[in-house]
């Protein structure tokens, strides 16, 4: 079934504006580039200056082509760029790409025009703002800046904001093989969603490599990446904007304002992203993630030729939390009859002794280690030789090793130097690839286990509608009071302190009998975020005199308007909250409690809704989850039931979603047995939190 970027990603015809003889010139690559990538299609040239370009018939312009093209590539400045799109449209364009910046100087109303016009006529555009696109598997190179074609073919899409990063990996990696690379630009039109769903229609498609900056359109985003892990097409992402200042030199890049990261990790974590930090980092993991073998159960196994690298790959291993296969008996001894004497039959194993038989010694070892039950993959770990080349011998043992096992086997070297070597092409292709840096191999390496090991969330029913129609008429009439928000997390599945309102010493000491001592003293005044800065909480009250003299002294500051609750059973404090994100929806804050969660920024960020065991797994990586275990002198908490109420705040979540602006419980009390919230603020979505751009702060708010 034809999809709507066939006209822009794979056209029949193609037709250059602004085509050029100009050696260097951007008219002048794009044509020659498009037709030394090998297009089979139709190819004119347009420029009222010359008669023939590379052998073709040039046309003055679009109007008089011999047929509509499928796709005008536009190699023109800002200032001409209007009217030329406009004789294209009239022409019957089906599809656009803009090189240029679209936003000239004393227009800054251009690129709404261009907009408009595009979506009035259905068409797609590449950029402005960017470089092209390479569909190498269709031979369509649409560049106008020198390119390279791949070294070997694959199934590795890329999709960048940054039209360097496409060349730094598409034109500068040979030993991926990309199938797809695509400088999106601005996003005028077509967004980075667009170019995901098309690729995800394409079966040559193995894995989808993102540079971004920010999700222009976050629903289709989001209905992308759901897309992709239903096809079980693994997604790496580079998301640019952490910082603060690397977010707001994004606004200045590319026009785009990057979204709360922590909003993006939770997008991610969500739909099984993978997240990586540098350009090696990605380009290491999607070599792993293109190999033809899956790993199998177990850890990483590695083989060296040098004692004291292989000390640094357990260092860096310990660091990323990457564990290493224990080899069985069995292993052991096939290791120790091929080894010289002295070398430890391990793993990770150095192999090289007196340099005898090496290469059938490595050859025996890899297999063993990778043979092992307890091993997922491995690694022949060395250094490059002069000028960046690989030791044939070494490559030929890892070749045997490779053919004996059904595991995914890597050679890895400890960096590339200078230099290239033809092997590195050869063996990749052979399935053998060749990854440089211990570290990128070591987090790939991670990588590649922890989608393995996935589970994806389980399916949740959703909450009574009798839920939601009871408590969105009370947030639309604005913030709840304590005991109201207390009530309405009980009701969603949050076990809540007991608590009642009052507004008299006679009602405090009523809600203290009935609720029994000692128990806590909390101003209600209207407003308050941070009641304990102000003296407006007080602690194990046992008895009615301590009560009254409390109240007394709240009271002459903060007002008549207090709230009575039980005293809970001491344990860790966590802190969970809500934020209705205004692109991706409700995404629950999972943290340490009280001021840590600030101080230490000790949270998890989570998209709602999700089941207990993904809220469990997440409180596993946080500093909350090591406290909550059992320590010298100290008890484990209930990490499981902090789980639990975490997920059934995540169902609320989803129930309101649109009326709730934010909800913070902190403290929440994790106990030996169960937990309980002690403290809530929930306010409802004002019309300011409504048309809140992303990219506003998170922020939990305690006590």
């Amino acid at each position: 079934m034809p999809h709507r970027l066939d006209p822009l990603l794979s056209p029949r015809s193609v037709a250059i504006v602004g085509a050029s003889a100009r050696a260097g010139s951007v008219g002048q690559l794009t044509l020659a580039q498009l037709l030394a990538a090998g297009f089979a299609g139709r190819v004119f040239p347009v420029n009222p200056n010359y008669r023939e370009l590379e052998g073709l018939a040039c046309f003055p312009d679009c109007t008089g082509l011999p047929e509509p093209p499928d796709l005008v590539v536009f190699c023109l400045p800002n200032e001409r760029l209007e009217a030329a799109f406009d004789e294209a449209l009239a022409a019957g364009m089906r599809a656009a790409t803009i090189f240029a910046s679209g936003s000239p100087a004393g227009d800054p109303c251009l690129p709404a025009r261009l907009h408009a016009k595009a979506r009035a006529a259905g068409v797609p555009i590449c950029g402005p703002n960017g470089m092209g696109f390479h569909n190498f598997r269709d031979k369509v190179g649409v560049c106008g800046f020198r390119a390279s074609p791949p070294g070997v073919e694959g199934g590795a899409v890329l999709l960048s904001h940054s039209g360097s990063v496409l060349s730094a990996l598409s034109d500068c990696e040979d030993r991926i093989g990309w199938s797809l690379a695509v400088s999106t630009g601005n996003e005028l039109v077509t967004s980075l969603a667009d170019y995901m769903d098309w690729a995800l229609d394409r079966p040559e498609t193995e894995v989808i490599a993102l540079f971004m900056e920010t999700a222009r359109d976050p629903a289709g985003f989001a209905a992308a990446l759901a897309r992709a892990e239903a096809r079980d097409i693994p997604v790496v992402a580079l998301k640019v904007g952490r910082s603060r200042r690397s977010a707001e030199l994004a606004v200045s890049h590319s026009g785009a304002l990057a979204g709360d990261d922590a909003v993006y990790g939770a997008l991610f974590e969500r739909y099984g992203v993978t997240r990586v930090e540098t350009l090696d980092e990605l380009a290491a993991t999607v070599q792993l993630l293109l190999h033809p073998r899956k790993p199998a159960a177990g850890g990483l196994a590695t083989m060296h030729d040098s004692g004291g690298e292989r000390g640094l790959w357990l260092d860096l291993a310990e660091r990323l939390g990457v564990r290493y296969g224990l080899p069985s008996r069995e292993t052991v001894a096939r290791l120790a009859r091929r080894l010289d004497a002295g070398l430890p039959p391990v793993n990770p194993l150095d192999a090289w002794g007196t340099g005898r038989d090496s290469e059938a010694v490595f050859a025996d070892c890899l297999t063993a280690l990778a043979e092992d039950p307890d091993t997922a993959l491995a690694f022949f770990c060395f250094d490059r030789e002069g000028g960046g080349r690989l030791e044939p011998s070494y490559c030929r043992a890892a070749l045997e090793a490779a053919q004996r096992t059904s595991k995914p086997v890597a050679l890895v070297t400890s960096r590339h130097g200078s230099g290239s070597d033809p092997l590195d092409l050869e063996l990749t292709r052979a399935g053998l690839p060749v990854i440089d840096g211990e570290w990128w191999a070591l987090k790939a390496a991670k990588h590649l286990l922890d989608r393995r090991d996935r589970v994806r969330p389980a399916e949740l029913a959703p909450l009574p509608e009798a839920f939601a129609a009871r408590w969105k008429p009370w947030l639309a009439q604005g913030p709840l009071g304590e005991a109201e928000a207390l009530a309405l997390v009980a009701e969603a599945g949050v076990p809540a302190v007991a608590c009642r309102s009052a507004e008299t010493v006679d009602d405090a000491l009523e809600a203290a009998e009935a609720l029994g001592y000692p128990v806590a003293l909390k101003t209600a005044k209207a407003g308050l975020a941070h009641k304990s800065d102000v003296g407006g909480v007080r602690l194990d009250l046992g008895d009615a005199p301590a009560l009254i003299r409390a109240y007394a002294e709240m009271t002459a500051t903060l007002g008549p308007k207090v709230l009575v609750s039980a005293m809970a059973e001491p344990g860790i404090e966590a802190a969970l909250g809500i934020l209705d994100d205004p692109d991706f929806g409700p995404v629950v804050v999972i943290g340490s409690g009280g001021l840590e969660i600030e101080e230490e920024k000790d949270a998890a960020f989570l998209l709602a809704p999700f089941d207990a065991a993904t809220a469990a797994r997440a409180i596993g990586g946080l500093r909350l989850g090591r406290r909550l275990g059992a320590g010298r002198g100290r008890p484990a908490r209930d990490l499981a039931a902090l789980a639990e109420a975490a997920s059934a705040l995540s169902r609320a979540a989803v129930a309101l979603a649109g009326t709730l602006g934010s909800l913070d419980l902190n403290p929440v009390i994790v106990q030996r047995s169960g937990c309980l919230a002690v403290d809530a603020l929930i306010a409802g979505r004002r019309r300011e939190a409504a048309e809140r751009p992303p990219g506003a702060a998170l922020r939990i708010v305690g006590t």
